[in-house]
């Protein structure tokens, strides 16, 4: 507990927030309607204190410094667990590493907490400010989902809503005939993300592939034996996962066909499995002199298909079994020791 670990999860978020209003734009008219002019709302993080302050900015006595409008800004106010959206805290899940190295890194659910998000708005005029309005609100209904990757390690990417809360409205025209007018619009949202905690390295190692089951049964009064049994069972591979050749088919395969003819018969043992296409079959027998196998169709899950003339045969063999991986289907083979 209390390992150091960053998966950005709150910076990508508060980032994702921002980059929703970055695109925003105004139009300019004539009195004929005819577009004169088209300007990009500048858009900042900070708070809507220091934006007020720096609408009568002035750097000296002399001279005034001021923030020309329209422009807007966002800020991060809070944050609150959301007791709705838990999960079992002691669930945990596996994913490949984002690398692609084979690796299988594991991590627990995560936690849910919802972000609270302030957008403000600043216009002189209030055609700008609708304007601006106008092009925001029609997307929230009253959420938009926002795919953010919140875990890199796992590229685990998910489906943010963020829900508009509300708006509140005012105007800054109080004041003598020198105080500059401002029309403030704020739009607080709700983003519903959800924090993971560290993501463990590599547990492709821990897979257990092999387990020893023991059972020791004492005798009666009347029977002294005591019997002491141990079974072990190994992951069987259910499918081909190295894609070994080992035949082609010398003749169309019908889904009823419980015969069917290779161009060789000699790398095949009875009672082994072979995969064609997706379809796992079962060798009964080997014919003594044609190369026909008599199988039973449809192993393992699979589903009884046609086949033509020509499609590769692999085998499902012991090579497979050192290929299942976590996550994998797999069956078991049991014998005792």
């Amino acid at each position: 507990m209390f390992e150091y670990f960053y998966n950005e999860i709150l910076k990508k978020t508060v980032i994702s927030f921002g980059t929703l209003f970055n695109d925003i734009v105004i139009k300019t008219t004539n009195s004929s309607g005819d577009v004169v002019g088209t300007t990009k709302v500048p858009l900042a993080y900070a708070p809507q204190q220091k934006f007020l302050a720096r609408l009568e900015q002035s750097e000296d006595l002399n001279k005034t410094t001021q923030i020309t409008l329209p422009r807007m800004s966002f800020e991060f106010t809070g944050m609150q667990y959301d007791s709705s959206r838990k999960v079992t805290t002691t669930q945990k899940f596996i994913a490949p590493a984002a690398n692609g190295d084979g690796t299988i890194k594991k991590a627990y659910m995560p936690v849910p907490y919802n972000m609270d998000f302030e957008l403000n708005i600043y216009t002189k005029l209030n055609d700008d400010m609708l304007q601006i309005v106008e092009q925001i609100l029609p997307y929230f209904q009253p959420s938009y989902n926002l795919t953010i990757n919140l875990v890199s390690d796992i590229n685990e990417k998910r489906d943010i809503p963020i829900v508009l809360e509300g708006i509140t409205m005012d105007d800054q025209y109080e004041g003598n005939f020198d105080t500059r007018r401002a029309l403030i619009y704020t739009l607080r949202f709700s983003a519903k993300t959800y924090l993971f905690g560290p993501v463990t390295k590599d547990v492709s190692a821990k897979i257990i592939k092999k387990a020893d089951i023991g059972y020791f049964a004492t005798g009666t009064a009347g029977d002294k034996k005591n019997r002491d049994v141990t079974y072990t069972t190994e992951p069987k591979a259910l499918k081909d996962f190295d894609e070994g050749v080992i035949q082609t088919t010398a003749a169309d395969i019908d889904k009823t066909d419980e015969t069917i003819t290779l161009q060789s018969i000699t790398p095949i043992e009875e009672g082994t499995y072979i995969q064609i296409n997706k379809e796992v079959m079962y060798v009964k027998q080997k014919s003594d002199t044609e190369n026909k196998l008599l199988v039973r169709r449809a192993q393992n899950n699979t589903v009884a298909a046609s086949h033509v003339s020509g499609t590769n045969v692999l085998a499902v063999n012991e090579s497979d079994n050192q290929e299942v991986g976590l996550g994998d289907d797999f069956g078991f083979d049991g014998g005792f020791i």
